[in-house]
């Protein structure tokens, strides 16, 4: 994606002061309900580091960091549930600052969506200086929470968007959902098609390798830790249930202690993997947490913790609460990260704990970079591989799905009830077309989620392969279209189509499509390699027989041109376009193919 140019501004300056005048109208709307719009299910909190709160190093623990992330997100699910809840997940933490004696944490909780009795919880947390009145974020954080009642089955209330972050989040809410939903399989498979090294590969080449003492080795079994905790009243909630965050603080502590047997050093936790807690357990309970450095990187080792409960010492079988896995690095006098020593695994299972966490830290670094990067700041194509195809999904679906959410689209023409929408921000040109087809939106999904069907009606694909039937959602083609004016070579495209049908009867269904670089399809000298970050289609039901089918697409470089002079209305190619997809719709309304019909 490129800036659109002094050019765009000109194509659509006709058009900024019913923009400016939508931004002042909204603007006001926000004054009339009240200065300061909060959520209704915000809480804040604000926390200040005593030395109790602190390490050894003088700074917040994170464990009780968590425990106080937890409570504030538990408040906010209960103030949405109107009754108690508990903890059921939390996603990926990662801390980037750390918090000193003296400082504040704020922390801000809201519900992004809630589900049947489930709900997702936003969480921001920032420290800060009340000398120097300096802020920092500290971390984010999405927790699952379930409502409980005693006598009666919840169902949830659902919320309602306003702003357009809020509109943003409730809909990726459902993406991200289906990913925990999936998570435990995911990581299996991953784990099975990832080939990592049995033992330390002290016999190959590398400056990692030639910086660390490969005859120093340090035992697995040497980091070992096992510890007790009988579960208070303090530490559970009003219903006796114990609080999620409390396991969360003691799972840190023994974590921090494995780690500390393997660099003889006080580490900082940099990162919590996602974990389901798999049970409750009451006030009574014991819980016993192991915990054991599984591998050593360079700069970084990964722990993992276990937790299991029991009732009664004479009890035999222990219920397995949940398991984690724990990122940490030793950090020197200048905050830089040190060297880690090898560890040595034991056979058996040491060994597979080995080859695991050496996956985990790849598929992590994946998703650390396709979910969290902004979508600015993603490059147009991003390399295919089996270890990151669920969250180059994830990312092309919520990337659709942030694009339909923003609130200041334009409305630009309006041909026979089809409509085009334009959206201009910073560096970014977008454009949706929109019309009302006679159609059930079952179907007209359907029949458009088969992209080898695309070239009867859409002129600009000449020919499409399926490339890699990934799974039932998500496929991988490669497309050739025709010389566009003014270039020597026709276009090809190689596209991830991801599809989802809707979470709940508000939701859309959706077809995102985005650029992805396969090995077998390289680009070659007879085709022009085009790339797309950000189309697809939307289809909300409108009635019996009735869709609102809606196309976006951000502009690319080799596609801009073609856009604007459409969108400036010196060329009807996008209408007839789009007429041609009706038409297509209604001639195939009764004729799905027969492998879509089971799909």
């Amino acid at each position: 994606m490129c800036a659109a140019g002094e050019g765009i501004a000109s194509v659509f300056s006709n058009r900024t002061s019913r923009k400016s005048a939508s931004r002042a109208q909204t603007a006001r709307g926000a004054m009339a309900d009240g200065e300061g719009y909060r959520h209704p299910t915000e809480v804040q909190m604000s926390q200040l580091v005593l030395p109790c709160h602190t390490n050894q190093r003088g700074e917040l623990s994170v464990g009780q960091l968590l425990k106080w992330i937890d409570t504030t997100a538990c408040l906010s699910a209960e103030r949405h549930a109107g009754c108690p809840c508990v903890t059921a997940s939390m996603d990926d933490i990662y801390f980037e600052h750390t918090i000193s004696v003296g400082q504040v944490v704020n922390i801000k909780a809201k519900v992004n969506r809630a589900f049947n009795s489930s709900m997702e919880v936003g969480i921001q947390v920032a420290s800060e200086d009340l000398c120097s009145e300096k802020q920092w974020t500290v971390c984010k954080a999405l927790a699952t929470f379930v409502a409980h009642r005693e006598l009666s089955k919840v169902k949830l209330k659902q919320i309602t968007p306003r702003t357009e972050e809020e509109k943003m989040e409730h809909s990726v809410a459902a993406e991200r959902r289906r990913m925990r939903l999936l998570y435990a399989d995911t990581i299996k498979d991953l784990l099975a098609n990832c080939a990592i090294q049995d033992v330390p590969p002290s016999a190959l080449p590398g400056s990692d390798l030639e910086s660390r003492d490969c005859s120093c080795m340090v035992p697995a079994e040497k980091t070992r830790v096992e510890s007790v905790e009988l579960v208070l009243p303090p530490h559970a909630n009003h219903q006796g249930n114990t609080f999620g965050g409390q396991i969360m603080a003691w799972m840190e502590n023994v974590a921090t202690i494995a780690a500390s047997r393997l660099c003889r050093a006080h580490p900082t936790l940099k990162a919590i993997e996602m974990f389901h807690f798999r049970g409750p357990s009451q006030v009574g309970d014991r819980l016993v947490l192991k915990a054991i450095v599984n591998n050593a990187f360079k700069h970084s080792m990964e722990v993992g913790v276990c937790v299991e409960a029991y009732r009664q010492e004479a009890e035999t079988h222990r219920r397995h609460i949940n398991s984690a896995f724990m990122t940490f690095v030793v950090l020197d006098a200048d905050d830089q990260p040190r060297t880690l020593p090898w560890i040595q695994p034991q056979p058996g299972d040491g060994e597979r704990r080995y080859r695991e966490a050496s996956a985990r830290k790849k598929i992590r670094l994946d998703r650390k970079y396709i979910v969290s990067c902004k979508q600015a700041e993603m490059p147009l194509s991003v390399p295919w591989d089996p270890s990151n195809q669920v969250y180059l999904s994830y990312n092309n679906v919520s990337s659709l799905k942030m694009l339909v959410a923003k609130d200041n689209w334009a409305l630009s023409s309006e041909v026979n009830q089809v409509r085009l929408y334009t959206l201009e921000e910073d560096k970014f040109l977008s454009f949706h077309m929109e019309m009302s087809v006679h159609v059930d939106t079952t179907q007209a999904f359907l029949l458009l989620s088969d992209l080898l069907r695309r070239p009867e009606w859409d002129k600009h694909y000449r020919s499409v392969e399926l490339v890699l039937q990934v799974d039932e959602d998500d496929a991988i083609y490669h497309v050739i279209s025709p010389v566009l004016s003014g270039d020597t070579k026709p276009q090809d495209f190689v596209i991830l189509a991801s599809r989802r049908k809707p979470c709940d009867n508000r939701d859309p269904y959706v077809i995102a499509m985005r650029s992805v670089t396969l090995p077998t399809h390289p680009e070659t000298p007879a085709y022009r390699r085009g790339e797309t970050i950000c189309s697809g289609f939307c289809f909300w039901r409108e009635g019996d027989q009735l869709t609102k089918v809606s196309y976006y697409n951000q502009a690319t470089p080799g596609f801009l041109n073609y856009v604007t002079t459409n969108v400036a209305g010196l060329s009807s190619e996008f209408y007839t376009t789009f007429k041609a997809c009706e038409q297509f719709l209604l001639d195939n309304r009764s004729d799905l193919a027969p492998s879509l019909q089971t799909l």
